[in-house]
């Protein structure tokens, strides 16, 4: 788990997010206030919608955030996290970043990377 997360906020503009997403060669950035997880955006969605030029100048972050977000706790354990992972998956897509909430408050992220060096 990795416990110092790179986070946005949901008033930043899709592209200084994307920005934010590219620089630290992460998958998804959890968007948060007041430190508490309120949305996700992932680096697939953002980056192909901006490629077909859905979004307008000035979308936020907040238009644009899942906000029903997969997560687990501090207290679950590597296999929890895999069956969340592999729960969470929708047909359209991998479930590959998983945030880590404790008393509605973001403590860390799990990659599907983090899980493999576990593992392995």
């Amino acid at each position: 788990m990795t416990t110092d997360v790179i986070t946005t906020t949901s008033d930043i503009d899709v592209v200084y997010a994307f920005e934010k997403l590219m620089k630290y060669k992460i998958s998804a950035l959890p968007v948060v206030e007041d430190d508490k997880l309120i949305g996700i955006i992932t680096a697939t969605d953002v980056g192909h919608n901006l490629i077909l030029d859905k979004y307008e100048l000035g979308t936020s972050v907040e238009e644009i955030m899942i906000t029903s977000v997969v997560t687990i706790s501090p207290d679950d354990t590597i296999e929890k996290a895999i069956e969340v992972m592999k729960e969470g998956v929708s047909s359209s897509g991998i479930l590959n970043q998983l945030p880590v909430v404790e008393d509605g408050k973001l403590v860390g992220i799990i990659s599907d990377g983090d899980i493999i060096q576990e593992i392995f």
